[in-house]
């Protein structure tokens, strides 16, 4: 593209900007407010760069979901836009360098914001079908629910669920009977009276661990090649086969109760679960990439798990913004 982005922005009015930016697309403000904007774009030459600058990351990024005004399992609507107005800040504040190490908007399409039910960054979440079973959403997860008198169907748009099936009341061989049935990118899965935890990742690939009861894995390029994994077993699985089957960890859902455990996992490894639960972007050094990490840490608040690290391992943890850390060596 030939459209430079402006210059980052101070962190304050970027905060000024995203809200603004927001509340003028959502086609809600009133004509007060629309006075107000344009009085805060001409009060300073800063407001106006970090408005052209937000008007830019949208065009460059396609950015402005059509569901961003809709509530995401009962939040409000102010909730959902907050969320949405903290990572555009982020953008607004990164320097064009660094716009290649960012892929939140750019990766995370429509069809995730329009979800049934989704989660914020940071955010978990549960919910109960009418049959009872139990799904818990991690964070920054979307899932769409068919429920009706044909099926038990959940596809999984993005992110990680915890699932607890309930039996569906009909018997097996019975033609009215539904099968409990989750679909991601790469395949179904068909659970058999189960407990398991579904993963969709980065990498075009989707992993299930299964915590009580079987499930079947179904790739979707390959469906008569169906793999049943055991409680206590776990595979990740492209749209082609099923991975090597290796026993489930005893971390496979700490998440759930709001908990990182790490065994002598590597700092490089460490930081991208964790980032998963914070919002903006968690850098890794690679000079201290190979460093080990072990411990049980509180997923609600990761400000204090960063300020641990530097008392653990030989690291510095910089903020450039609140919204971009980046842990490095000493004096790096």
């Amino acid at each position: 593209m030939s459209a430079q982005l402006p210059a980052a922005v101070d962190e304050g009015v970027a905060m000024q900007a995203a809200q603004w930016f927001f509340l003028i697309q959502s086609g809600e403000a009133t004509p007060a407010e629309r006075s107000r904007w344009t009085h805060w774009r001409a009060a300073d030459p800063s407001h106006e760069v970090a408005w052209q600058r937000a008007e830019q990351v949208s065009r460059k990024f396609g950015m402005l979901p059509g569901g961003l005004a809709m509530p995401a399992l009962g939040r409000t609507v102010r909730a959902d836009r907050r969320a949405a107005v903290k990572t555009l800040a982020v953008l607004l504040t990164a320097a064009p360098a660094g716009w290649l190490a960012w892929r939140a908007w750019s990766e995370f399409p429509a069809r995730e914001w329009l979800a049934d039910h989704r989660t914020a960054t940071g955010e978990r979440r549960a919910l109960r079908l009418p049959d009872g079973t139990r799904i818990q959403l991690n964070t920054a997860s979307a899932i769409d629910v068919a429920y009706d008198a044909s099926q038990r169907l959940v596809r999984l748009r993005a992110g990680e669920i915890l699932i607890d099936t309930a039996t569906d009341g009909v018997a097996s061989g019975d033609p009215a009977y539904r099968p409990f049935m989750v679909e991601t990118a790469q395949g179904r899965l068909r659970a058999l009276g189960t407990r398991f935890v579904v993963r969709q990742q980065e990498d075009r690939r989707s992993h299930v661990a299964v915590l009580d009861g079987a499930v079947e894995v179904r790739p979707d390029a390959a469906r008569g090649q169906a793999v049943v994994l055991r409680a206590g077993e776990q595979a990740g699985f492209s749209a082609l086969a099923v991975g090597q089957v290796t026993p489930v960890g005893p971390e496979a859902d700490d998440w759930s109760r709001g908990v990182l455990r790490a065994k002598n996992m590597r700092l490089h490894d460490f930081l991208a679960e964790l980032g998963r639960y914070r919002p903006g972007v968690l850098r890794c050094d690679p000079a201290v990439a190979e460093l080990r990490v072990s411990g049980v840490f509180q997923l609600g608040d990761t400000g204090p798990v960063l300020d641990s690290l530097p008392q653990a391992l030989p690291v510095d943890v910089l903020f450039r913004t609140r919204y971009w850390v980046t842990v490095v060596a000493p004096g790096g």
